[in-house]
């Protein structure tokens, strides 16, 4: 197939005629804010949503390929973290003319990267806090607070988010972690998105043993 009849990851607006989904890499500026292809972000501002980013903490967003970010959603990192083992939390030392020096940063809770997998499916007005891993395949719940891990191919909604059910057994999971769609050249993923939309879960079990052996 060729290359100027492909999808390209690089347009802004990939959905023709409207102008409130975007491919969320070609819009990054931040050296901290990473984003695989195809990844859209239902609205047009991302890195607004990616909030308490200060660039003395380095911490980073590594998001993967084709996920889907629903409007609202909201990445939590680093800086919105205050200092804890004191008996008071306020942060004197952002605010003027109150002479205070900010700690050295091994004083503070940090929580390290927030990477999210590929084939992410991030729910409306969801939170997704400092340091967070989510996996490969995994769906977030509208209005979730995710604060802790989530496994490939789960399932987790609420505040804190808690898991909901796994999206499918042991095996298939191990299936699709082994064929990682997502990597493969975009004619290669054309021709496999039948399997890749089918339903019949024991037809795509036995069809991803003969591709993945």
């Amino acid at each position: 197939m060729e290359n100027n009849i492909l999808p390209d990851p690089n347009v802004i607006f990939p959905v023709p005629n409207i102008n409130a989904v975007t491919y969320v890499k070609p819009t990054i500026k931040s050296k901290n804010i990473i984003v695989g292809d195809f990844t859209y972000f239902s609205d047009v501002d991302f890195e607004n949503h990616v909030i308490h980013f200060y660039e003395f903490y380095d911490d980073k967003l590594i998001i993967g390929k084709f996920c889907q970010i629903a409007s609202g959603v909201e990445f939590i990192m680093n800086g919105a973290n205050h200092q804890m083992d004191c008996v008071s939390t306020f942060p004197f030392y952002i605010f003027e003319k109150w002479n205070e020096n900010a700690p050295s940063l091994d004083k503070f809770p940090l929580k390290g990267d927030t990477i999210i997998g590929n084939d992410v499916w991030i729910g409306q007005n969801a939170t997704i806090l400092p340091g967070v891993k989510i996996g490969d395949g995994a769906i977030i719940g509208m209005k979730s607070v995710v604060g802790s891990d989530v496994e490939p191919y789960t399932i987790v909604g609420g505040n804190p988010a808690k898991i909901i059910r796994k999206r499918f057994d042991k095996e298939l999971i191990e299936l699709m972690l082994k064929l990682k769609w997502w990597d493969l050249p975009v004619d290669e993923i054309i021709k496999l998105i039948p399997l890749l939309h089918d339903n019949n879960i024991e037809n795509i079990r036995t069809k991803l043993k003969e591709i993945v052996k």
